[in-house]
């Protein structure tokens, strides 16, 4: 049952499409996943494509199944898909994700840069951050550096340091109700004011971070013109922001002036209305940043691996892998040793996560890579690969070792249909288990 004063709310906002939007609540939510475009082999899809989301499928992916767990598909409702799908960075630029948990749009975000440019994903409940670089690492980004802090902490350090922000803001979550009926228990008719209130704050910290002419997106998961057109109408007329169009497709809506003292240009807005297209509810809108002089943007300075360090490093690399190590520098925060995105923008007084691609831990006198190599790199990229069966392949992830009749003595890349997923150690034909701990089924 829709909470109370929500469906006299839309009956008179929407007139005679209120039936339809009311009764498209009976009716079952969708689902959708993507496949990653960075990795391959890429898998087989038999489903029906998202038409707005250029990797998106509708469809549910198994949790615990090889494509899921070695990250060539990432599950995220269609309407969802389309925010990225708007953001569209271009190769090379530097972006930020600034409410990025679970880390869906991140990652169809870093669909689009490929392994260049410098995706910064933020996140700032500490918890959901570390489910955000679990996404990040699982769906084998390199150019991605997780922070956990507040916009304005992120802004005072990072003026203009931007080409492309999304914010994917904190909505009342009333697009969400048919998929997770939970929203609606904390939904009052005040709740979607009390949300703008906190979008604004945001917003005005996000753009302080935009380069001059640069691009931001902003979205919700809610029908409320409150936290909608009321809000892009006011990033318009304070943040010195102008609207850009929007291509909408398959039933995609423009947004309703009416909603916000009729602005022509709200139009330029996207709606996802769940009676006019397969997917949940959300709003888009696209901005760009006033022209001017981009400020120097200062680059981060990590602990640089010493020179016996590196050496460790690189053997190891150079005796598991068949591929250069990958471009950045390469920096230790206390044992755990990384490769920093070129660009990144320097962090001083930021919690940071996860600062690019993990490469592994320094132990006395040698090196262990890490699991995210396992997704990082396609098995192609490995000197020694070792196939598996669905039986080990589940008895892996579940801690156990595994047995090969070879004098190998070396780190393997463990694969299931060519897919990798994990990396373990084999001695005298045991293959130890490397599988970390957390995610261990």
């Amino acid at each position: 049952m829709l909470p109370a004063g929500f469906s006299e709310k839309y009956t008179r906002l929407l007139g005679t499409q209120a039936p339809a939007f009311l009764a498209s609540f009976d009716a079952p939510a969708y689902s959708g996943f993507r496949i990653n475009p960075l990795r391959q082999p890429a898998p087989t899809v038999n489903a029906a494509p998202v038409p707005w989301s250029p990797w998106g499928y509708y469809g549910k992916v198994a949790g615990n199944g090889i494509d899921h767990v070695a990250g060539l598909v990432y599950g995220q409702e269609p309407s969802a898909q389309f925010v990225g799908t708007v953001a569209a960075p271009k190769p090379g630029e530097r972006v930020l994700d600034l409410c990025a948990a679970p880390g869906g749009k991140t990652t169809q975000l870093a669909s689009y840069l490929g392994d260049t440019g410098v995706l910064v994903a933020n996140e700032i409940n500490p918890g959901r951050a570390k489910i955000l670089a679990s996404n990040v690492e699982r769906f084998g980004l390199r150019n991605v550096v997780v922070t956990n802090s507040d916009p304005a902490t992120l802004a005072a350090q990072w003026p203009g340091v931007f080409d492309r922000i999304l914010v994917d803001a904190p909505c009342s979550g009333e697009g969400m109700f048919r998929k997770d009926p939970a929203a609606m228990q904390y939904w009052t008719p005040a709740y979607p004011a009390e949300c703008a209130r906190r979008q604004r704050e945001i917003l005005t910290e996000a753009v302080k971070m935009l380069r001059p002419g640069g691009t931001l997106v902003y979205s919700t998961c809610t029908f409320a013109p409150e936290e909608d057109e009321q809000i892009a109408a006011w990033a318009t007329a304070n943040l010195g922001l102008t609207l850009q169009p929007i291509d909408r497709v398959a039933g995609i809506a423009p947004g309703r002036p009416e909603f916000a003292a009729g602005a022509a240009d709200l139009a330029l807005t996207a709606r996802l209305w769940p009676h006019l297209v397969a997917g949940e509810g959300h709003f888009v809108a696209k901005f760009q940043k006033a022209a001017g002089d981009a400020p120097r943007v200062k680059l981060a300075q990590p602990r640089v691996v010493g020179r016996a360090e590196a050496a460790l490093v690189t053997a190891w690399w150079q005796d598991t892998l068949q591929v250069p190590l990958p471009a950045g520098t390469m920096y230790a925060v206390r044992d755990q040793v990384f490769v920093l995105p070129v660009g990144t923008p320097a962090w001083d007084h930021i919690r940071v996560i996860r600062g690019g691609l993990h490469l592994g831990t320094l132990k006395k006198n040698r090196f262990e890579g890490s699991h995210s190599l396992a997704t990082a790199y396609p098995a192609a990229s490995f000197r020694h690969v070792v196939a598996v069966t669905p039986a080990e392949y589940a008895s892996y992830r579940h801690g156990e070792t595994l047995q090969r009749a070879t004098a190998l003595k070396a780190w393997v890349l463990l694969a299931l249909d060519e897919k990798g997923f994990a990396l373990g150690k084999q001695v005298n034909g045991t293959i130890k288990n490397a599988y970390p701990k957390g995610l261990r089924v």
